[in-house]
């Protein structure tokens, strides 16, 4: 009976922190998807070119 009441424990606490990360990763998904969002759009299209932060040695 023991063995059967701390795998009930166990089993418990792995179920309260599968949730809690469940919320954690919900809460972080929300705050990016608010920022982003937040952001100022510029109307102009900005360049994306892919230069390199140090040039090629010969």
């Amino acid at each position: 009976m023991f063995e059967y009441a701390l795998h009930q424990l166990r089993h418990d606490d792995l179920l309260r922190r599968a949730e809690h990360e469940r919320q954690v990763r919900q809460a972080l998904r929300l705050r990016r998807t608010t920022r982003r969002n937040a952001a100022p759009h510029h109307t102009e299209a900005e360049s994306h070119t892919r230069r390199h932060r140090f040039p090629r040695a010969a």
